[in-house]
């Protein structure tokens, strides 16, 4: 394809939304770095000049990615994949520690985290082998191979320790549900969620007792109008109940005491107003002013440099996990409600790309993009607003981090430059 084609076939519109969502991110890191001895936007030993430096690279990325041929990515995503699973194997012996994780290279120049290039591997690894077996996911050995693809990496980025970024392989599982996948899964796992938490709520006690209630109700019913075998629905009974004595083992034994207090105060378990609002003060911190800068924002925001909280480092990691807070307190709703608009429209937009490709494993990376940045921006958003625990992901395109930028960056334009080709025989 020509450089002329290219350009005209390209979707512009994605371009767009990216290239806003990088700039209000940067002007955000801007403000929320920004000290009255380094005001120059092009000081590359400071942290928006970092930032600024890995928005060029990230161009130089996207011409590469553009230049290359679309069936590259296809041909070669099981060697990018197993390039990531060495480079997250490699970190237990090379990586870098940083704030009690081992999750980067230092490459000198910069630090590199393996983990970034892994989900971008494996979206393509998974759409590889789920485009190569040519039908409905249905066979179970199928399942298990693409579970396994999604939790490879998984496995080897908990221990580093980084159970956010483990967390968003799991994001995978879209993919698999989009190309056939029972949803019976899907309401098993949500059920399990259900379960986990009622009983850290209530206790097992009352879990039994409303499972109880549904059964009598079910029985009832079925008389009507329902057959089905009394044995299964017992076991899967017999199973809660199990799942939710197994919930404290695993909540007073397995988990940290900092994982706990999380789960405390997300759900609101701690009696003791006192000791809940301790743990709002120390392992809630960092969402509690955050709320608070979100909130002192009000409509307009207090404007541009203006953030009395984020002069004041009021929010921790503001520049990284929870730059949103510094778009609540400067630019207020009106800010925030535009960068939500802004990947509202993205998300909708790559929906509308995935669903028109010709080629399968095309549609299924697209997929992919979308199910990886969706929880990235899913979780981030409500980690900083304190509706979900404080979890550690960055937010894309907009947080401070080179790794995070430039990978994001490829994962998307990779999916632009296979819908840019979507015309051409196979693809």
């Amino acid at each position: 394809m020509s450089g002329k084609s290219l350009f005209k076939r390209i979707d512009w519109l994605t371009i767009f939304i990216y290239i806003a969502l990088v700039v209000i991110g940067w002007v955000n890191i801007y403000s929320s770095t920004f000290t009255d001895t380094d005001p120059s936007i092009f000081n590359f030993s400071s942290l928006h000049g970092k930032q600024l430096f890995f928005f060029g690279v990230s161009i130089l990325a996207i011409i590469l990615i553009m230049a290359l041929e679309a069936n590259f990515y296809e041909r070669f995503s099981s060697l990018l994949y197993v390039i990531a699973i060495v480079l997250l194997l490699g970190l237990f012996v090379f990586g870098k520690t940083i704030a009690g994780a081992t999750s980067w290279y230092n490459l000198g120049f910069f630090n590199l985290q393996p983990s970034e290039f892994a989900k971008v591997a494996t979206a393509l690894a998974l759409a590889k082998f789920l485009s190569d077996i040519q039908t409905d996911i249905k066979r179970r050995k199928d399942q298990l191979f693409a579970l396994g693809i999604i939790l490879l990496p998984a496995i080897l980025i908990v221990p580093q320790p980084d159970p956010g970024s483990a967390l968003v392989f799991f994001a995978l599982l879209f993919v698999i549900f989009r190309e056939g996948l029972p949803l019976s899964y899907l309401v098993i796992g949500i059920l399990t969620i259900v379960v986990f938490i009622a009983t850290l709520m209530f206790g097992t006690i009352w879990v039994a007792i409303i499972l109880g209630l549904l059964i009598v109700i079910f029985f009832l019913l079925k008389k009507k109008t329902f057959k089905v075998p009394v044995f299964p629905v017992i076991s899967i009974v017999v199973a809660t109940i199990l799942f939710s004595l197994s919930v404290d083992l695993v909540f007073n034994n397995v988990f940290e005491q900092r994982h706990r207090d999380r789960f405390s105060l997300w759900l609101r378990l701690e009696k003791d107003p006192q000791k809940l609002e301790q743990i709002r003060k120390t392992i809630g911190y960092n969402t509690y002013q955050s709320e608070k800068a979100i909130e002192s924002g009000g409509f307009f925001g207090k404007g541009f440099l203006e953030g009395t909280r984020t002069k004041g480092d009021f929010v921790p990691e503001q520049h990284t996990d929870y730059i949103f807070s510094t778009v609540g307190e400067e630019w207020g709703f009106v800010g925030t409600a535009t960068v939500i608009l802004l990947f509202t429209f993205l998300f909708l937009r790559l929906v509308f790309l995935a669903e028109r490709q010709k080629n399968p494993f095309s549609r299924m990376y697209g997929y992919g993009v979308i199910s990886i940045l969706f929880i990235h921006y899913f979780i981030n958003i409500g980690m900083v607003i304190g509706v979900l625990p404080t979890i550690g992901i960055p937010l894309p395109f907009f947080s401070y981090g080179g790794s995070g930028l430039l990978f994001f960056t490829i994962l998307l334009f990779v999916f632009l430059k296979l819908d840019s080709n979507r015309l051409k025989e196979g693809f």
